[in-house]
């Protein structure tokens, strides 16, 4: 392990800067499923399959939204990108909790549909701004700067509506989502590197941003290496007549490997929003919802720990793998019947959730080519957001049934089968490519 890579890598002011703004941008919306879940139970009177159906339909919003957001950040760059996303935050978040649950559905899925793409946008600005070793390292900063913000949010969440204040807490939540959405507007973080740049409007920003980090280890004969082949296929694939060839042109990128991911991607949001909506229903029934930031507080500081060790590694780690660990380890949680029991719990899962997503994001950025790196990210983001959307109706359905411990044994066992199967088809595919 290396962690100097930490201190050179944060030596780098747009690094540093885009980590700072990333963690601040993100912190409205890490409260916001406490408090949609809370409202829904508490202000509503709705059960928590409900509020777990509610939590669906907005993540199925953001899964839907994401890849046409990233797409957009590629081809009008960032600041004409964020426009809806920073009108809709304000509108639509000030609305919602003032309605009844029929008509929160639909306005959830478009706050959805738009809100703001922080995630994707960070990862792929890291992954232009960070190479080689460096961008692990990267990847694992913004994953353990997200796992700070969820010790914030989440607690600030649960005090607030358990105070019974969430119409003023969701209001803030999409107030204070469209400043930052502002406030990114301005700092405008590169997107792409200055060769895929030059001839794009607006992208002197962009190269005088990466210009900073020249300092850092740069591999121009790499990226020229790298277009020259891109181009020829862009070139063959845009000579196959009709909608097909147009389909497969623009779907290139996605290759098997690619899919892999991003079904890792989907597992980990599932397991993490049903261990989400499981420790909230569990201290909730036991009256003890003012101790709930304690339980997040232990999980996302275990992840913390989880991710700087796994980005000042040499080696990476595949993420089905970690993936397979954490789900395995999340199973556990059920079984606590106390605040400090299920806190200590969640620290084994919680070491493995920075390095799952980090791991995640790197391959991913490793994979796919920077001119379509802003979709891939955002259909990235939205296989996160789909295994957030199955994983917290599942968990809901079975807290209902069974108590709160069904909905950690629940997620934490897809978890796991969904690994099994992804090995045993890596496997198959391994000895076909040696056959």
């Amino acid at each position: 392990m290396n962690f100097a890579l930490y201190r050179e890598l944060l030596a780098v002011q747009p690094v540093r800067r885009l980590l700072l703004v990333g963690m601040i941008a993100r912190i409205p919306h890490s409260a916001a499923g406490v408090l949609l879940t809370l409202h829904i139970v508490l202000a509503l009177g709705q059960g928590y399959a409900a509020a777990g159906a509610a939590a669906a339909v907005m993540t199925i919003g953001i899964a839907v939204g994401a890849p046409w957001r990233g797409r957009r950040v590629d081809t009008v760059g960032l600041r004409t990108a964020l426009i809806p996303s920073v009108v809709s935050e304000t509108v639509i978040w000030s609305i919602v909790p003032h309605v009844s649950y029929e008509w929160l559905l639909p306005l959830v899925f478009v706050g959805g549909l738009l809100t703001l793409p922080i995630f994707s946008v960070v990862r792929q600005s890291l992954g232009v701004l960070a190479d080689g070793d460096q961008r692990r390292t990267a990847f694992a900063l913004d994953a353990i700067t997200t796992e700070v913000v969820f010790m914030i949010g989440p607690a600030a969440g649960a005090i607030v509506a358990t105070s019974g204040y969430t119409v003023v807490g969701l209001t803030i939540v999409g107030v204070s989502t469209s400043l930052a959405g502002l406030f990114l507007m301005w700092f405008n973080p590169p997107t792409r590197s200055p060769v895929l740049a030059e001839g794009c409007e607006g992208d002197q920003q962009y190269a005088a941003n990466v210009a900073v980090v020249s300092s850092a280890p740069a591999h121009p004969q790499e990226a020229a290496a790298e277009l020259a082949p891109m181009g020829v296929r862009r070139s063959a694939t845009e000579r196959r007549p009709g909608l097909r060839g147009k389909v497969a042109h623009n779907f290139a990128w996605f290759t098997a490997t690619v899919a892999a991911v991003f079904a890792v991607a989907a597992g980990a949001g599932m397991v993490l929003s049903g261990t989400d909506v499981g420790i909230v229903a569990a201290l909730e029934t036991g009256g003890h919802q003012g101790e709930i930031g304690l339980v997040f507080l232990f999980w996302c500081a275990a992840s913390v720990v989880g991710g700087v060790i796994y980005g000042a590694m040499h080696r990476p780690v595949s993420p089905i793998v970690l993936l397979l660990g954490m789900a395995a380890l999340t199973i556990p949680m059920g079984f606590a019947h106390d605040t400090w029991t299920l806190a200590l719990v969640s620290l084994l899962p919680g070491l493995l959730c920075a390095p799952v997503l980090s791991a995640a994001s790197e391959k991913v950025a490793e994979l796919v080519d920077e001119d379509r790196r802003g979709e891939a990210m955002g259909w990235y983001g939205s296989a996160l957001t789909g295994g957030v959307a199955f994983g917290a109706p599942l968990a809901g359905v079975f807290i209902d049934a069974t108590g709160p411990s069904g909905g950690f044994v629940s997620v934490g066992a897809a978890g796991v089968a969904l690994c099994l199967v992804g090995l045993l088809l890596q496997r198959r595919r391994r000895r076909r490519a040696a056959a």
